[in-house]
């Protein structure tokens, strides 16, 4: 094969092309810092990276609920401590009223302090949190609970409402907490006026407080004397519905350590995939400028050669 100075011209331009192609390459990739710039680089590395950052986004998104949720559920934790306080306090006063010895003016006094007590419960279990009504079922911008009253003002027990014309579905809120994974917040305020959501039930505030309201009008002591186990159930009610509530808070605390143990290790992933070693790029950086100076300077000679060379 003859070599002419054509072919070693064609031969150093291909060659210098491509130095030029290789540096200006990790030349690209020290300044971004950035393993691929464009898809053309490496179109699985590429779609494995948007990948990653999509799911990146979603865990994002994940934790955003789980922390909305655990606040949420701090939230109920404390409306229910207040209540619960209140009806104990209530008790106290039933336990009190229900002895003989004890004036009608003296009951009255009680009683007073009982309708006091019933509001605070009905607020704290009307307690709002963002703009939106903890125990409200599916409804939260309506305060679900209300004090009923006759004619004359009196009290004549709580009502509670959801907006929902199915008394049989569950008023829970469901949240998203991972893919495919689902967690029902303690929401339906039914729960306190017992499940079934008749008025007769021992636990259901609403027919409990009228009760309550009536014996001390009447002076009944028998009644009010029953209505203490009663008043046991009720309580009762409530603290289970708070125990439910730290079970869900539990759950979501441990969903939000996976969650942030999900995220380090996407963000691991992410950076092998994406990331340059910095001391190695630059060593390969190196070599290229090397090789492309040599390929300079071996161009100078081979191309200097011109036909007054040979005059």
């Amino acid at each position: 094969m003859r070599v002419t100075d054509s072919l070693m011209s064609q031969s150093f331009l291909r060659n210098l092309s491509t130095n030029t192609k290789n540096l200006q390459k990790y030349q690209e990739q020290l300044s971004s810092l950035k393993e691929v710039n464009r898809p053309s680089d490496d179109p699985l590395r590429v779609s494995k990276i948007l990948d990653l950052n999509n799911t990146i986004v979603q865990n994002d998104q994940y934790k955003t609920t789980i922390n909305d949720a655990i606040q949420w559920t701090n939230v109920q934790d404390s409306a229910l401590s207040s209540a619960t306080k209140s009806l104990q306090r209530i008790k106290t006063l039933i336990q009190s009223s229900a002895n003989d010895t004890m004036s009608h003016s003296d009951r009255q006094a009680n009683k007073a302090e009982i309708a006091s007590e019933i509001h605070g419960v009905v607020d704290a279990l009307n307690t709002n949190f963002g703009g939106r009504y903890v125990f409200a079922g599916m409804n939260t911008t309506e305060a679900p609970f209300k004090v009923e009253t006759d004619d004359a003002g009196e009290i004549v027990g709580i009502s509670y409402h959801d907006g929902k014309d199915d008394s049989t579905a569950n008023g829970n809120l469901s949240r998203e907490i991972a893919p495919g994974v689902s967690i029902e917040l303690n929401t339906d305020g039914r729960v306190f006026m017992n499940e079934q959501g008749t008025a007769d039930s021992p636990d259901n505030l609403g027919s409990f407080f009228k009760d309550v309201m009536q014996a001390l009008d009447t002076d009944d002591t028998e009644k009010l004397s029953g209505l203490l186990d009663r008043a046991d159930q009720v309580i009762e009610n409530v603290v289970s519905s708070r125990a439910k509530t730290g079970a869900i808070f539990n759950r979501l605390e441990a969903t939000l350590e996976r969650n942030d143990s999900e995220k380090l290790n996407l963000k691991s992933m992410l950076a092998e995939n994406q990331d340059i070693d910095l001391a190695e790029k630059y060593m390969q950086f190196t070599m290229e400028k090397t090789a492309y100076q040599a390929s300079l300077a071996m161009g100078s000679q081979i191309l200097q050669t011109n036909i007054l060379d040979y005059l």
